[in-house]
């Protein structure tokens, strides 16, 4: 994983499909399905941290 576009594919392989109208929205509500999929047990930490990582990053140029 190394950038925004393979963590959407990421939660596609999940069948979630995030789109909130504006690209904040869409990565502030992408961090929380990744949030939700690693509590539930479904990714592994190496996948969620850097998933998280990119998120935050992506996030950093909107605010």
């Amino acid at each position: 994983m190394k950038d925004l576009y393979s963590v959407i594919l990421l939660l596609k392989r999940f069948g979630i499909y995030v789109y909130a109208g504006n690209r904040k929205d869409d990565i502030m509500l992408m961090q929380l399905e990744v949030k939700d999929l690693y509590d539930s047990g479904l990714l592994l930490q190496e996948d969620y941290l850097k998933a998280v990582l990119i998120l935050r990053q992506q996030l950093s140029m909107y605010t």
